[in-house]
């Protein structure tokens, strides 16, 4: 719901700051004292058009800023979106923003951070439902017509019925059943389309694929072969330098010169000598052992050289070899993968799909019996779907229509409007009819309207504006309140063409719809205001030959003053009759009977 709204060089307004509460928030005032430009506002920030001639004149830029808490049940498409773009700061807590610049130049922002202008239109749609002078309106969505009317069906809570011992289902139910096979069914389309359009080039993919197979299998590659190869190539390469090194070290430390003693002869004079002390000397034992040592290990050292010179290979035929089968390494790999295991794992996916493709018609065979069960089985359960829809529409029809009779409209008449699309391929009706079906159902649904007797229906899109319009929005919100998620409603000037007692029924129910919403209501009919929980007077001043809206929070007096003036001068009369309104809605909104 909106919290706070602050406005900044918007129009005739200078700087406005308002604090939002729950429940029925009233905005009256003279014609023109700027009431609905505090709906163009909000619906400027929803993403709406923004003109430069918006500015207020004499300043460069205007702006306006809301703070919305997000409920619980608008939290999950709300932070996906939010998630989405990195901007979500606090779960519970979405602030937007937007900004008007006398060049033209538009900013629009998230939470602090640029975003485009479609990006707020998508939050708003999620927080807040103007009905004014624009068509901000989610009822007027013909897409969200089958949702609303699910959910109405789904808030219609009831005992249980038992037929046969057992419990009728709920619209929930049956519409998780009929999705999740729904979604079987599309899965095994998508497999025998793919085997389908497979099996009209199976000959030539056979014989691709046998081709790859046999190529990498008879390569009989080894995971690390690569990096064994390159050190072989290596050595044979080097064969002659690495075989003068080891000679040289083997010289140095095993057999010297005639003019130069060995390494190894060197040092063991080097033992000798420290054995002799040790026997002398008991003390430097430990000394002759770790020389003993290090004489062992030079003598390993000069094996191990032997042994590698030895196995030192001057061989050209295997180097070519090497080489030859690293080129084959590297044509593997441009056709397969940029490693060996990325090759024989290609390798391990086309023999499956070998497998596949082979077995193919068999398969296609399964998939179409399957998905003919399947179908039988959805078309069952997109009956009983729409049967349970046709019955709530029923009911949502009554409803509506006793709405519109309360708000001076008697004889306008409501219906949902039910449509299915013929499709050979699609599921079976009752009457044996093949209609197509989507994830929703078998239904196409869109809420029609008859607003006086004589008239036929129309589509909501259809009907004219003005107070009939948002009388009609206002019977549609009361009846499907746990419907609509929206939490911010804003109604402005609803009470047009109609009288007080019209206004008084029109404010008791926009107050037991606040009971479920946040609602917004611009109002001259004092009648209707007077079930307001918070009120706000809105008037023009002129300071300075400047005009600004100033906004105050009334209570007390001087509302009681606001509702007398909305009835004409003020007086003891208006004065009287305005607390009269007072008590009159005390009453009804605090009654047993009041919608809690």
């Amino acid at each position: 719901m909106l919290v706070e709204l602050n406005i900044d060089n918007f129009a005739i307004i200078d700087h406005l700051r308002l604090t939002l509460r729950t429940g029925l928030i009233a905005f009256t005032g003279e014609t023109g004292a700027g009431k609905s430009i505090i709906i163009d506002a909000l619906e400027t920030l929803l993403g709406g058009r923004a003109d430069a001639n918006l500015v207020r004149s004499g300043s460069e830029r205007a702006s306006v800023e809301g703070v919305f808490r997000i409920p619980p049940q608008i939290q999950e498409p709300v932070h996906a979106i939010l998630k989405k773009e990195e901007l979500l700061d606090d779960p519970d807590w979405v602030t937007l923003a937007r900004e008007i610049r006398t060049n033209g130049r538009n900013v629009a922002r998230v939470n602090g951070r640029s975003v485009t202008t479609s990006l707020l239109r998508e939050l708003g749609e999620y927080l807040v439902d103007v009905h004014g002078q624009s068509e901000h309106l989610s009822l007027l969505r013909v897409s969200q017509h089958l949702r609303l009317l699910d959910r109405y069906a789904a808030s219609q809570v009831q005992e249980p019925v038992f037929n046969n011992e057992k419990q009728t289902p709920s619209i929930q139910s049956l519409l998780a059943q009929y999705q999740a096979t729904y979604r079987k069914i599309r899965d095994a389309q998508r497999q025998l389309e793919a085997l389908r359009l497979s099996e009209s080039d199976a000959a030539r993919r056979v014989d691709m694929l046998s081709y790859q197979i046999q190529e990498i299998e008879s390569s009989r590659l080894r995971p690390s072969e690569e990096e064994e190869l390159k050190e072989e190539r290596n050595r044979l390469a080097n064969a002659e330098g690495l075989s003068k090194l080891a000679q040289q070290a083997l010289e140095v430390l095993d057999e010297g010169t005639p003019e130069t003693a060995s390494v190894t002869d060197l040092f063991g004079q080097v033992v000798h000598a420290l054995n002799s002390l040790a026997r002398i000397d008991a003390a430097q034992a430990t000394l002759a052992a770790g020389a003993q040592e290090q004489f062992e290990a030079l003598n390993e050292l000069g094996r191990s050289l032997r042994v590698y010179l030895e196995g030192i290979e001057f061989n050209p035929r295997r180097l070519d070899q090497v080489e030859e089968r690293l080129a084959l390494l590297q044509i593997l790999k441009r056709k397969y993968g940029e490693t060996i295991p990325t090759i024989l794992e290609f390798g391990e996916r086309a023999r499956q799909e070998l497998e596949t493709v082979t077995h193919a018609e068999e398969r296609i065979q399964e998939l179409e019996s399957e998905c003919q069960v399947l179908l039988e089985q959805l078309s069952q359960e997109g009956r009983r779907l729409s049967q349970k829809r046709r019955e709530a529409a029923g009911q949502l029809n009554l409803a509506i229509e006793k709405e519109l009779a309360d708000l001076n409209m008697t004889g306008a008449r409501f219906q949902v409007d039910f449509q299915q699309t013929e499709d050979d391929l699609g599921a079976a009706t009752s009457n044996g009819r093949k209609v197509s079906y989507t994830l929703n159902g078998l239904d196409r649904v869109e809420f029609l309207i008859a607003p006086n007797p004589g008239e036929g229906f129309k589509p909501l899109t259809k009907i004219a504006s003005g107070g009939e319009t948002s009388r009609l929005m206002l019977a549609l919100k009361n009846v499907l309140a746990q419907a609509d998620e929206i939490p911010s409603l804003v109604f402005d000037e609803i009470d047009q063409g109609i009288g007080g007692r019209v206004g008084s029924i029109v404010g008791e129910k926009l107050w037991s719809l606040a009971r479920q919403h946040q609602v917004l209501c611009i109002t001259h009919l004092p009648q209707l205001a007077v079930f307001s929980e918070q009120h706000f007077g809105v008037e023009k001043q002129v300071e300075a030959g400047r005009t600004s809206t100033v906004v105050r929070h009334l209570e007390g007096q001087e509302r009681l003053v606001e509702l007398a003036q909305m009835m004409g001068d003020v007086s003891e009369g208006t004065l009287k009759s305005a607390r009269e309104l007072v008590l009159m809605a005390e009453k009804r909104t605090t009654s047993p009977t009041a919608k809690k």
